[in-house]
């Protein structure tokens, strides 16, 4: 019988699941994914090769024999992610059509020379720092929950940059999004107040464009329909606003706790290569979207049958010894061979975009805080149980900011904000809007 994959232990201490399965099975292990048999790949070689031909390893439902002979359960949870019919799920000719328009879509945004791109970075910094202050105004030490006081708003706010809207939809939208990606029961009808919410967003802007995504995604493809772009939009909103959130929070983690590599990249200045040290060791996308091979194949040591359903472990790739060369404790700098926004065809479209937040944000808070510690201890951090993502519920922190840092008068604070409101597409009124919620329990972090 394959052992079921996610549990407290996977929830916990997934590289414990990751090498018992190694030991037993090798590069390739079956396993069970609330109660549905699939394939999950350990080994890097084995994963390279399946993203790298995309041809003979496609994605896309209708691969799937078991789920074609209806044998998946109708209320599977994990079957709303799947069945989203957007870039990352979807097989078939029309990748490339889609990828050109995600491409184009994301230049003014990724493109160093652009202004936009300019624009975009003031403002992830600006809403960093404003982050930063509001936590300050407490007090010059303390603890606070990290993820919801900084790690999970400033992704939202650029999210909300991106598609043109900011404020209380974009977060209902967001936490639907964490439901998702969960697999918690509710995700299907999560799934469906996503959707409607993204057609909403795409029909206004079809009717009014913008300096937005989805405003040059339908540019570079006008005859996307409201309900295609809606799919789009809601798998952007899952790579900026979830993705990026769980990265930052990540790199915290890894900074304070791991081996010593992304610490020391941080203090020689080599912030971007820090965030390559957090990919490595505490990737966000913890399993890729599924394979179908086209034919039998072998992979690793068993033979995986047309139409089988083959996941790749993100984490546990980069824990092959195969792949270990260059990623020796002592070094600064680290291999890029990694597997954490894909290979081949595939490759994420936004990865410049996250790395860029991450470094942003870890930049702005090495630099006003004197000390950032845990405040429970390592082993009893709340990972969400996510068959998709690894990432934090919470993120408990001692802090102590920098002698040097001035904490702003809150008056003189709301005065500057106002004369930059016409710069400042996430202005303070939304994040402290934001952040209440998570104390009154309007926006509840521990719910998903």
């Amino acid at each position: 019988m394959p052992e079921p994959l996610l549990g407290r232990e996977y929830q916990d201490r997934p590289e414990a699941v990751h090498e018992r399965l190694r030991r037993r099975h090798g590069a390739v292990a079956p396993v069970d994914l609330l109660g549905v048999p699939v394939w999950l790949v350990l080994g890097y070689a084995e994963a390279l090769h399946v993203l790298q031909n995309d041809a003979m390893w496609p994605k896309g439902l209708q691969h799937w024999r078991a789920r074609n002979e209806g044998r998946v359960p109708a209320d599977w949870p994990v079957a709303p992610a799947l069945e989203a019919d957007n870039t990352m799920a979807r097989g078939g000719a029309d990748h490339a059509r889609y990828r050109s328009a995600w491409d184009a879509a994301l230049k003014p945004f990724q493109d160093p020379a652009h202004p936009q791109t300019r624009r975009l970075k003031d403002n992830i910094r600006r809403t960093a720092n404003e982050l930063v202050m509001l936590l300050a105004q407490e007090g010059r030490s303390g603890t606070a929950d990290l993820a919801a006081r900084f790690s999970r708003p400033l992704p939202l706010m650029v999210a909300g940059e991106l598609l043109g809207v900011s404020g209380p939809q974009s977060e209902r939208t967001l936490m639907d999004i964490w439901r998702i990606l969960d697999a918690g029961p509710d995700a299907a009808v999560a799934s469906g107040r996503v959707h409607t919410a993204m057609v909403a967003l795409a029909e206004e802007k079809r009717r009014r464009p913008g300096e937005d995504f989805p405003s040059y995604m339908l540019a570079a493809q006008p005859r996307l329909t409201s309900s295609d772009l809606a799919h789009e939009l809601t798998m952007l909103m899952g790579m900026i606003s979830d993705h990026a959130g769980i990265l930052i929070a990540n790199a915290v983690v890894e900074i304070i706790t791991g081996d010593g590599r992304a610490r020391a990249s941080l203090s020689a200045g080599m912030i971007r290569e820090t965030v390559n040290h957090v990919v490595l060791r505490k990737p966000p996308l913890a399993n890729f979207m599924p394979r179908f091979p086209l034919r039998d194949q072998r992979l690793g040591e068993y033979i995986i049958r047309a139409g089988e359903p083959v996941w790749i472990a993100t984490a546990a790739t980069h824990a092959d010894l195969r792949s270990a060369a260059g990623t020796s404790a002592d070094r600064a700098t680290s291999t890029r061979a990694h597997l954490s926004w894909g290979a081949g065809p595939r490759q994420c479209p936004a990865r410049e975009l996250a790395t860029t937040i991450t470094t942003l944000a870890l930049e702005c808070l090495f630099e006003h805080f004197a000390t950032l510690e845990l405040a429970v201890p390592s082993d009893q951090l709340p990972w969400r149980s996510s068959p998709f993502v690894r990432g934090l519920r919470s993120l408990p922190i001692g802090y102590e900011l920098r002698a040097d840092y001035e904490i702003p008068d809150p008056g003189r604070a709301a005065a500057d904000e106002r004369a930059a409101s016409e710069e400042q597409p996430a202005p303070a009124s939304t994040l402290r809007r934001l952040l209440a919620g998570t104390v009154t329990g309007t926006i509840d972090p521990y719910s998903f």
